[in-house]
């Protein structure tokens, strides 16, 4: 039989202690329900183990079994649904021949919140234990069968089985265990739980009461306890889900990072036909000697005559219909067949601003048109994103504004955007991740900055078209910009981005 002043305090100390974690459990999930996290597995639990009641009689072990669904709510907090069934049994020596004895049979349910105890360890990705403390609320049904001393006979002598009439009735909960991690799949675990009945019914589970002060009950409640293992699984596909995050370390996103850049070939410096323009970067690696380039590395021809700059003895001289060039870069007239320049009209007034208009034309966008044919060789920059992410980074925020007032500042021009991504993933991932950037970077704009979404076409690539070998490299994981032409149209969603809205 349990001491009855101890047996006041745990009931004493398991309310307030419900109290307390209750308040902390939400009081944190609501402060941080709006906060990102990754999709992640739900938790479903077997488990079994043996049961035992504190009460007014010598408890005996019974035993227990149980399931569980378990889902988190971020890396700290989580929220899991409880379901029991246990048999358990007691005995009381009383003054006479005969001992009292109960049979006790218990059903019961809860919804529990759990509290991760080591979730600030960042040692390693993923923990290989999981060591938690949970309180929670529910209701129960019992019933006891009982053989009391001085009880009714039957006609032969034998003591009558009295029963307690099956009762319903709430409950806290409280317990505690330590998970261990064999799989991303699958992990076992050792639980204990208490519950703390309310009211009148919480001195009958045993089946045996005090009269104490003309009421009959005991001088404290009986307490049902649960020590069991638990067999775990997580359910969800490990290419689009985590595991429960409870197991995840919360620094993981930094970790990989880190890992990246160690792992991150060097990037060769060589510049191989002296252009300025390093190999990495250089779409033209066999650019003669003294040629003058663009970014890239392309031979520049300014007034595209045929003729590149470091050859053309008038670079900036676009010649009209009418003319041609010769090999260094300079018109001639087709009526005299000498090169203008030695002509003895000169150039008229009238050739100057047609050239001035020309000039001018190369930056300015055509009106009414599609603002293809004379921006199409404009800078846009490109963004980088993070890896498996589709966020957009503070530090793209003024590269984005940029482009936004070029727009804003060119009503007729429209951009492609296309989404890209490194080749680490699968195909379908990596679809969808390259269309949720370029998705990501078209909201921002229309968004943030006011840009028509009809200005702006969404295309996406994939891994398609990497800019460097290496498949993780943060170079591909980009959103690039063009002037869009006639010939560049929408493209619609993946299929998979069809099927999950938001990925």
């Amino acid at each position: 039989m349990c001491n009855p002043i101890f047996h006041i305090l745990i009931s004493d100390f398991m309310r307030k202690f419900f109290t307390l974690i209750m308040c902390l459990t939400f009081g944190i999930s609501l402060s941080a329900q709006n906060a990102a996290k990754p999709k992640d597995m739900w938790e479903v639990g077997l488990q079994g183990g043996t049961m035992f009641i504190s009460g007014d009689l010598d408890r005996e072990l019974g035993y227990a079994a149980g399931v569980h669904f378990r889902k988190s709510l971020d890396h700290v907090f989580s929220i899991r649904g409880d379901f029991w069934y246990g048999n358990t049994s007691g005995s009381k020596v009383v003054p006479g021949p005969v001992n009292w004895s109960s049979d006790t049979e218990w059903m019961s349910g809860s919804v529990l919140g759990v509290m991760s105890l080591n979730s600030f360890n960042f040692d390693r990705p993923v923990r290989r234990t999981n060591v938690y403390a949970m309180v929670g609320v529910g209701a129960n049904r019992f019933t006891a069968d009982y053989l009391e001393p001085n009880g009714a006979i039957d006609l032969r002598g034998n003591r009558i089985v009295q029963t307690v009439d099956p009762e319903f009735a709430p409950h806290i909960a409280a317990g505690a265990g330590i998970s261990f991690r064999l799989s991303s799949k699958v992990n076992l675990g050792l639980e204990a739980q208490a519950f703390s009945l309310f009211g009148s019914r919480t001195d009958r589970i045993d089946g045996y009461t005090l009269e104490a002060d003309r009421n009959n009950k005991s001088l404290f409640g009986d307490v049902p306890t649960i020590v069991n293992a638990t067999v775990n699984f997580n359910l969800g596909n490990i290419a689009n889900k985590s595991e429960p995050l409870f197991w995840v370390n919360p620094l993981d996103n930094v970790m990989n990072d880190i890992q990246e850049l160690q792992n991150r070939p060097e990037v060769s410096l060589e510049d191989s036909d002296g252009d300025g323009v390093i190999d990495a970067l250089d779409q033209e690696n066999n650019t003669p000697e003294g040629a003058i380039v663009d970014v890239k590395g392309r031979t520049l021809d300014s007034d595209r005559d045929g003729v590149p700059d470091h050859l053309d003895q008038e670079p900036f001289y676009t010649p009209r219909a009418d003319e041609e060039v010769n090999s260094e870069g300079v018109a001639i007239n087709p009526v005299t067949g000498q090169p203008s320049s030695r002509s003895g009209d000169g150039v008229s007034e009238e050739r100057v601003n047609e050239l001035i208009q020309q000039a001018l034309q190369n930056y300015q966008p055509v009106s009414g048109g599609d603002g293809r044919s004379n921006t199409a060789e404009w800078f846009l920059p490109m963004i980088h994103f993070s890896s498996n992410s589709d966020r957009i980074k503070y530090s793209d925020y003024g590269n984005l504004a940029s482009i936004a007032r070029t727009l804003n500042s060119n009503q007729d021009l429209r951009i492609v955007v296309i989404g890209f991504t490194d080749a680490t993933g699968s195909e379908t991932i990596n679809n969808n991740l390259s269309y949720q950037r370029a998705k990501s970077v078209i909201d921002h704009l229309e968004q943030q900055h006011g840009v028509a979404r009809s200005r702006m076409v969404l295309q996406w690539k994939g891994s398609e078209d990497n800019l460097v070998p290496a498949t993780s490299s943060y170079m591909n994981r980009r959103v690039e910009f063009r002037v869009a032409g006639p010939g560049d149209f929408e493209m619609s969603p993946p299929a998979s981005a069809q099927e999950d809205d938001g990925y």
